[in-house]
């Protein structure tokens, strides 16, 4: 038994069966615990509730400490009536999110990790039958993929919650095993709903803070059965409403609390067990995830209550009107009539500023006495924002009210102010028009609130695409200095749980990002609105300007991954014009003038509009099928309502600035270098050996290939750069060399110097007699197109260095990686690359 402490945390590896250590030794399971618990489970004598935690790409099992920690210390507030053990499978920190070949081996090995936790239980009174799931990243994927495995019992899990898991499809595509992952998960949810019956769903994405997962990667695809599934940003989550970033979505305190508070929610009292009730399962995640009634969750609230103590009357001759009060020890409860203002007002809105979690609204149907002691509680229509509860009620819902009764409760006697207002809702909803995606924050659109109230409603119109981003500017003007509680400025997406909050004090300007994590579906009619739950004595102001960096920011935070593609084609073309330029002219240019002529957008665009609508045709589509050619990255785009006309220019012109960029930045480490070399080395001259193929070569390139396919294609990758970079830097060398030495001829001749002469860069001229102008020139030219071919070289290597980390990693294990993304493309590439180091402008130019 091994036992990790990090300090206050203890982590017990759980003792697996030989058979699961054989097939999966780079995998491990543990318990967390702390003080007493540790202790007291140190033989594995569980008594809880089972609950796993499985890290994302390159996770620890560690993280699973804020989780654990969290639930120990509600479990001790309930002194231990209830408490969940916390497990964490330790994936050897496996770049899964890169390299998809190993998604398989972990989906496995949580089925055996599921079956040896209940195997814990047996011998218990009543023991669990599941294990509620927490997947963090890719953890969440793999916890999805469980039910694709043939020999899986649905029932295992019930409960799944996923922390900012790419569920449509993979952040960065870069092999078929990862595509092919997601195709089958994605596809058994869709088509196999039924083997999900008894499990719910709830994903947390983690907003705008989030670089890595972008929010609409982590929204449940659509299926059948929505109403097993809850997809929700974290700006949204009540007492969160703030966004986070990958990592830190692990760990943030707010959301923790929401989640361990939703699993003791969904404790059954009779098993001692998550319910097995779906239903019960979506109100208890609905009440902590999406509307928080600003009081504890109750599993079957009483639709009739009966209120005590005194009851003050506060007569109603206005549409406004505020009360503030110190709370007594037994609380107040305040009743004011509805029949009087039924005809003229619609609504009723109240704000109360004390953040306690008791139910506060009530509506009497009898009040012929001065005590009404029966009414129908609407408190589960109340919502908790920041620094205030709020409710607001149509009056045509409930013909049969007379009277409202507001419950102040007792809060450590602390102040409370209670407002509320009768308003008509047209009256308080304006239409905002946003303004053009061209009009690069040059024009707003202004609209000024001229009432004063409690809520405003701005819809803004014609808002519902990804790439569209602005700032909205609300300016607030009150018409007194006194104190005021801030404003609460709401931006709500209909047709999606990504709301945001804004808090602000009064009078101020506040700015407020607008940009979407989902596209508005086809059949949707409704509009975002930005609710203002303002003062009632002051006046807004709302601007709306399109952000154009925001734009080029969702451009990229949409199709960022698509940029390799692009950046490897301005490569291409700069090679070719190279090309162009060696056979027409005789000389080679740089690569940076080659770019700067050659990086011509329709040369690339209409080649992907056309290919993209060819593929919409089946016969076409089979045929790409059939060649092995994977997925166009506008059609899988297209797919997700994310694809737009000029999001492919817009990358060319990305991809166009980072090869630029890149290839002054790798030609300029290749001369550093070679400055190095000449610094250590003495340089000999330039080869004469003009031979493409010889017989060491030919070993080499072998060589080369006999270890990809033996070990790892991305080794055999990495070391065939090297030595292309190692050549390449010296005949940089040599020529730097030659150079110099003409120099010192020339120079010399000038002075009729006949005599020895010093060294040169470590040449001897007495050693070795110098070549010509013409053929330094030749070896210059093709020193520029070894320069592009290593540039793009360079691309190929980061994009397989997943493969290669995880080979490294598990090389105690298994000498050969298995399965290999990148074992053709290291077969093809020794020989490729073999060629084209040892190949010059003389061999081109004559071929």
């Amino acid at each position: 038994m091994v036992t990790i402490y990090d300090a206050t945390s203890v982590f017990q590896k759980v003792k697996l069966p030989k058979r699961i250590l054989r097939r999966y030794p780079a995998y491990e399971l543990y318990l967390y615990g702390e003080g007493s618990y540790a202790e007291e489970n140190r033989n594995l004598v569980l008594t809880g509730i089972p609950v796993l935690f499985l890290p994302g790409n390159a996770g620890s099992y560690k993280q699973v400490r804020s989780l654990g920690s969290i639930a120990l210390r509600k479990a001790e507030d309930l002194d231990f009536k209830y408490h969940f053990d916390v497990f964490s499978v330790n994936f050897n920190e496996e770049l899964v999110a890169l390299y998809g070949g190993s998604l398989h081996m972990q989906t496995r090995f949580v089925h055996e990790c599921i079956k040896v936790i209940l195997n814990l239980y047996k011998g218990r009174g009543s023991p669990p039958s599941s294990v509620a799931i927490v997947g963090h990243s890719m953890g969440g994927l793999v916890a999805r993929a469980l039910l694709t495995l043939k020999n899986f019992k649905a029932e295992l899990i019930n409960i799944l919650v996923t922390q900012a898991t790419p569920h449509i499809a993979p952040v960065m595509p870069l092999d078929q095993y990862l595509t092919d992952f997601y195709a089958a998960v994605n596809h058994h949810w869709n088509l196999k709903a039924q083997d999900r019956a008894n499990l719910t769903t709830l994903s947390v994405a983690g907003g705008f803070r989030d670089y890595q997962v972008r929010s609409g990667l982590a929204f449940l695809p659509p299926s059948s059965q929505q109403n097993s599934a809850l997809s929700v940003v974290s700006s949204e989550v009540p007492r969160v409403w703030a966004s986070t970033d990958h990592l830190s979505i692990v760990w943030c305190k707010e959301l923790i609390l929401a989640t361990v508070r939703a699993f003791f929610d969904l404790i059954d009292e009779n098993t001692k067990q998550i319910t097995q009730d779906p239903q019960k399962r979506m109100i208890v995640l609905n009440h902590h995830f999406l509307k928080h009634p600003a009081k504890f969750f109750e599993e079957k609230p009483e639709s009739v209550a009966e209120l005590t103590g005194a009851l003050k009357w506060i007569p109603i001759k206005s549409s406004k009107w505020s009360y503030a009060a110190y709370n007594e020890s037994d609380g107040k409860y305040f009743t004011f009539p509805l029949l009087s203002h039924r005809e003229s007002y619609s609504h009723v809105h109240c704000q109360n500023s004390m953040l306690d979690t008791n139910s506060w609204i009530y509506g009497c149907i009898n009040s012929s006495s001065s005590m009404c002691l029966q009414g129908v509680d609407l408190s589960w229509k109340t919502e908790l924002l920041p620094t205030v509860k709020t409710v607001t009620l149509k009056l045509q819902d409930y013909p049969s009210l007379s009277h409202l009764v507001l419950h102040g409760p007792a809060v450590n006697s602390n102040k409370f102010t209670l407002d509320c207002e009768f308003f008509n809702e047209d009256s308080r909803t304006v239409r905002l028009p946003v303004t053009h995606l061209f009009s690069f924050g040059l024009s707003s659109s202004k609209i000024v609130l001229n009432s004063t109230g409690l809520i405003h409603n701005v819809q803004l119109q014609h808002f519902g695409q990804v790439y569209q981003a602005f700032k909205l500017y609300v300016e607030s003007q009150c018409q007194s200095f006194k104190e005021r509680k801030p404003s609460v400025y709401r931006l709500h997406i209909p047709w999606s749980h990504e709301d945001s909050l804004t808090l602000s004090q009064v009078p101020s300007t506040t700015e407020i990002s607008a940009k979407l994590h989902v596209a508005q579906p086809e059949n949707d009619t409704t509009v975002p609105v930005l609710n203002i739950y303002s003062s009632s004595d002051c006046q807004y102001e709302v601007t709306i300007k399109t952000s154009f960096l925001q734009v080029l920011g969702q451009v990229i935070r949409f199709h960022g991954g698509s940029l390799p593609v692009y950046i490897i084609s301005n490569i291409l073309l700069a090679y070719g014009r190279q090309l162009k330029s060696l056979i027409s002219t005789g000389q080679c240019s740089d690569f940076v003038p080659a770019l700067t002529k050659a990086s011509q957008p329709y040369k690339v665009e209409p080649l992907v509009n056309m290919v993209k609508l060819l593929l919409g045709l089946n016969w076409f589509k089979g045929l790409w099928d059939a060649l092995l050619l994977p997925e166009l990255d506008a059609a899988t785009l297209s797919q997700q309502d994310v694809w737009f006309p000029l999001v492919s220019l817009i990358l060319f012109m990305f991809g166009t600035g980072i090869a630029y960029w890149g290839g002054i930045l790798s030609i300029s480490f290749i001369k550093l270098l070679s400055s190095l070399w000449i610094a250590l080395a003495r340089p000999s001259g330039f080869s004469t050996d003009e031979k493409l193929i010889t017989r060491r070569r030919l070993c080499i390139a072998a060589f080369m290939i006999f270890l990809g396919w033996t070990t790892c294609g991305a080794l055999a990758i990495v070391i065939t750069y090297f030595h292309y970079i190692f050549k390449v830097i010296k005949l940089q060398s040599s020529v730097r060399a030659e150079l110099s030495v003409l120099n010192m001829i020339s120079d010399n001749s000038h002075k009729d110097v006949g005599k020895n002469c010093g060294l040169t860069d470590g040449i001897s001229e007495a050693t070795k007699p110098p070549i010509s102008n013409a053929a330094v020139d030749k070896i210059a030219d093709s020193l520029k197109m070894h320069f592009t071919v290593l540039n793009m070289l360079t691309w190929i290597v980061v994009l397989s260095c997943p493969s290669l980390i995880y080979w490294l990693k598990n090389l105690r294990y298994h000498i050969k990686l298995d399965p290999d993304p990148c074992r053709a493309v290291s077969l093809l590439l020794s020989i490729i690359v073999g060629i084209l180091m040892n190949t010059n402008t003389t061999k081109i130019k004559s071929r």
